[in-house]
């Protein structure tokens, strides 16, 4: 049995939605993020990293979001939620999602920390920290706004709906509270994250981790 340790609105969105899509069975584990039970030795013996989500499918515990992504994928090649293996779709696919998780993710994660980039007590510092990763941010949400726009396609490999679009959903919802231009503002991601909001899985996930408005 598949079991997903979760948060609500936390990295593990991407695959919760996933394995809904999959329709396989499998059971959530929350993780009490607020009394710090992703930091108990419990759950550091799963991932020493002390972050969510961890999967576990019999004595294979994995952590890392693109990781279990890709695990799930792999595992059920019918449902195609990834290109064909040695095809150059499949190149692209990896491109993106290496993108979301090591370039969107990783400065999105800034943005939520910033006072990790500073010394202990700087808040003028952490919050110079915090508007450049917003600004970093609004750019790559422009890229992916114009990848959207380039293909034509409703999904970001084009036609095909993949694992890619559940992450990027994700992403996207991260920035709801921004400042500045969120990912619903722009042209093509609002249509888009429209688009994945009316699919049955993720309105499972909304509803199962009882998130509220604004979704996204």
């Amino acid at each position: 049995m598949l079991h997903l340790h979760y948060y609500p609105s936390t990295a593990a969105m991407a695959p919760h939605i996933i394995l809904q899509e999959l329709g396989v069975p499998f059971e959530l584990v929350l993780v009490d993020r607020p009394a710090d039970a992703h930091k108990s030795p419990e759950y550091l013996k799963l991932n020493p990293n002390g972050l969510i989500p961890v999967l576990t499918d019999g004595d294979l515990v994995l952590y890392e979001t693109a990781a279990i992504c890709l695990y799930l994928c792999d595992m059920h090649p019918q449902a195609k939620l990834a290109p064909a293996v040695g095809s150059v779709e499949r190149a692209h696919f990896y491109k993106w999602l290496i993108w979301l998780t090591n370039t969107l993710q990783a400065t999105l994660i800034t943005y939520f920390y910033p006072e990790r980039s500073v010394s202990p007590g700087n808040a003028a510092g952490a919050a110079e920290v915090k508007a450049q990763a917003e600004c970093k941010v609004g750019a790559m949400l422009d890229r992916l706004d114009a990848e959207l726009a380039r293909h034509g396609g409703p999904w970001l490999l084009g036609q095909n709906y993949s694992a890619l679009d559940p992450y990027a959903m994700m992403l996207g919802r991260w920035t709801r509270g921004f400042a500045s231009a969120p990912a619903r503002t722009r042209p093509h991601l609002g249509p888009y994250l429209q688009t994945m909001l009316a699919r049955p899985a993720v309105q499972r996930v909304f509803a199962t981790e009882k998130l509220v408005q604004p979704w996204v």
